[in-house]
């Protein structure tokens, strides 16, 4: 503390509160002065704590009550009207239980933008663009939230593969570089979708190893219970196969790392594993300790998942995987019920 001081007397120091098992949303609107459009609400797949540009998300949200949806619509508007905004801005929430936080207001485009924009075909830069140049939302013809009749979902592009023994752990410093999307009639469909997109296979059956720090022990019991649906035979550490067990969900001890072999590195090495749900305390000590876990699925190109919330969604993509439709864009925007673009306007005076 008196080396920050030191350094600054204005700001020496910056606190940060970090919210556990919070959900993440993201909202773009644009406002004019006047009226306020939410161009859409998107829930991240991955829990608060990984960064925004890591992180899938899905628009609608797949799993948020209406009514909270609303309020995040409401609190969107209040935030543009008070702050002035003409043009774009972005909102990033944080709920946790039933307690809504604000992490983030920018008034600028997202990186978002673009998916929002296909997702429910609304050019939404030409839109903020004219209402910045002094042309309405209502003079273009722009009215209501736009709510698509599918999912669709934003996966980021990492580019782990290019940089061999780089850990793959999600934090909340930004490693993606690209961006892809997967539409779908269900959340499991696009979800599968995005992956295959993003160069992920999810694999139909196998060996499922799964190895998560304690205070991920009760949800993954319920990632293990959808494995085994799926076919799946259970593999895990042995504090994970303790914890599964007393769930009454069976899985099969193997030794890490400094337990001695054979360890569950040489068997991904063996091609003895299919699929991997990997998360670990924040601490150097647990990240360094299953880190060659994460590295050799990365060159054994075994499908690897470092959060909870990832590895859920993972399951229900793979309940889809023997029945994805190809869809055209313009037949999923005709679906929706406002225009798809503004009507021509008049430059004003």
């Amino acid at each position: 503390m008196k080396s920050a001081v030191k350094v600054s007397n204005d700001a020496p120091v910056l606190l940060d509160r970090y919210l556990s098992d919070a959900i993440e949303v993201d909202v773009d609107c644009i406002a004019d002065g006047d009226q306020v459009l939410v161009g859409g609400v998107m829930e991240h797949v991955e829990q608060a704590g990984v960064h925004s540009g890591d992180s899938a998300c899905c628009l609608p949200p797949h799993s948020l009550a209406p009514d909270l949806v609303q309020e995040l619509r409401r609190q969107s508007e209040m935030m543009a009207r008070a702050l002035q905004v003409r043009g774009l801005m972005n909102v990033q929430f944080a709920i946790q239980g039933d307690v809504v936080y604000v992490l983030e207001v920018n008034p600028r485009a997202s990186r978002t933008v673009p998916f929002v924009s296909k997702a429910t075909g609304r050019p939404l830069a030409k839109i903020a663009a004219l209402a910045m140049a002094g042309i309405g939302l209502a003079a273009q013809g722009i009215t209501g939230t736009i709510t698509p009749p599918y999912y669709s979902v934003k996966e980021a592009v990492f580019p782990f593969g290019k940089f061999p023994g780089v850990d793959t752990i999600l934090g909340p410093e930004m490693k993606s570089t690209g961006e892809v999307m997967g539409v779908g009639a269900t959340f499991g469909e696009a979800f599968v979708k995005s992956q295959l997109a993003a160069g992920v296979r999810l694999p139909k059956g196998g060996r499922a190893f799964i190895s998560v720090r304690d205070g991920d022990k009760r949800t993954a019991t319920e990632v293990a219970r959808e494995l085994v649906d799926l076919g799946f035979t259970v593999l895990a550490t042995r504090g994970t196969a303790a914890a599964l067990a007393a769930a009454g969900v069976a899985a099969t001890p193997v030794n890490k790392v400094a337990e001695g072999r054979p360890h569950i590195v040489d068997m991904i090495k063996n091609g003895e594993v299919s699929f991997i749900v990997n998360t670990v305390e924040d601490t150097r000590t647990a990240i360094s300790d299953s880190r060659s876990i994460r590295t050799t699925a990365l060159q054994a190109r075994v499908t690897y998942y470092t959060t909870i919330a990832g590895a859920n969604a993972a399951c229900a993509g793979m309940r889809h995987l023997s029945r994805l439709e190809p869809y055209r864009l313009q037949d999923l925007h005709a679906k929706l019920r406002a225009a798809p673009f503004p009507r021509a306007v008049a430059s004003p005076s």
